[in-house]
């Protein structure tokens, strides 16, 4: 019964929606702004899942699979476009009533509220494909090495961007720290990037049989957790506390959103050994996770005055 609930959660992609949530409550919570409202991140959540089911919602595979996702999709095949159908209705229609509710605001949103508000759906649907081929071929997720800063950029605009434009619609509230904010922004884009190579990893075999060049293929298991991956994680721990160090962060801040870079560290040097898929869906993924829970608690110790009601 656990495995099954375990199997639902993270095949399924709930907990993938609830990581996208975490990482929204971080940054409101990081910048001292106001919450979003509910719709919102149920919206968030819904989207979420709904999308990143795409890629296993099309035709059944007709054997069964040595991959423990591929069937378990194969055997809830119903189960999994009924669900696509109801989070699509639940997007379209709190969607749509979310946004005649705020038309007014939105359409006197700054003009680089919107470049980011279409650029990175932009890059989202583009990283499927999903545009029709006669009018844009490009499928970024075929991109190789690139693959992994589209999904870092894709998740850190939504997580980062997408709150705060949202929160200028809802309740006319601006960030009033643009550094902070573009750092935040960079650090998760990084963060988010450097998680996705290592996810890459479990798809070593298979993308070098499609010739699909991601880090791991071109460069091998070993060379990308010491070429790419601790190079990426000492700069952006090196970075952080700079930032930490010319903002006068506390110890306690500064611990806590150094427990990520760590965790990420120690993640890394285990994907020596072959691991299996929930280890990546959980440990890798939960990663994110608890660089939202640690950030959160980092923020209660950086802002006197933080803003905790919705």
């Amino acid at each position: 019964m656990l495995n099954r609930i375990i199997a639902f959660v993270f095949f399924a992609n709930y907990f993938v929606g609830l990581l996208a949530v975490a990482l929204s409550l971080e940054t409101a919570f990081q910048l001292n702004l106001p919450l979003n409202s509910p719709v919102y991140y149920l919206l968030v959540f819904c989207t979420t899942v709904f999308y990143y089911t795409i890629a296993y919602s099309g035709p059944v595979a007709p054997k069964v699979s040595a991959n423990p996702r591929t069937e378990w999709y194969r055997l809830h095949y119903r189960f999994v476009r009924v669900s696509q159908v109801f989070l699509f209705s639940i997007c379209s229609g709190m969607g749509s009533w979310y946004l005649a509710k705020n038309l007014s605001s939105a359409l006197h949103l700054p003009l680089h509220y919107w470049l980011v508000l279409l650029l990175v759906p932009l890059a989202a649907v583009l990283y499927y494909g999903l545009l029709p081929k006669s009018l844009i071929s490009l499928n970024l997720r075929r991109t190789g090495w690139l693959k992994a800063f589209v999904i870092g950029f894709v998740w850190a605009g939504c997580v980062n961007l997408f709150p705060i434009a949202a929160l200028r619609i809802e309740q006319g509230v601006t960030a009033g720290e643009p550094l902070l904010m573009l750092w935040l922004f960079v650090k998760n884009w990084m963060f988010c990037t450097v998680n996705a190579i290592m996810f890459d990893m479990k798809d070593y075999e298979d993308d070098a049989n499609i010739e699909l060049k991601t880090f791991a293929v071109r460069m091998g298991l070993r060379k990308t957790i010491y070429l790419v991956l601790v190079p990426l994680l000492l700069v952006g721990l090196i970075s952080f506390l700079a930032f930490a160090l010319y903002r006068h962060f506390g110890i306690p801040t500064i611990l806590f959103n150094m427990v990520p870079f760590v965790c990420l560290l120690t993640v890394a040097f285990s994907l020596q050994r072959r691991q299996s898929i929930l280890f990546y869906l959980i440990v890798i993924d939960g990663l994110l996770l608890v660089k939202a829970l640690c950030g959160i608690a980092g923020s209660l110790f950086a802002h006197q005055n933080l803003h905790l009601p919705w």
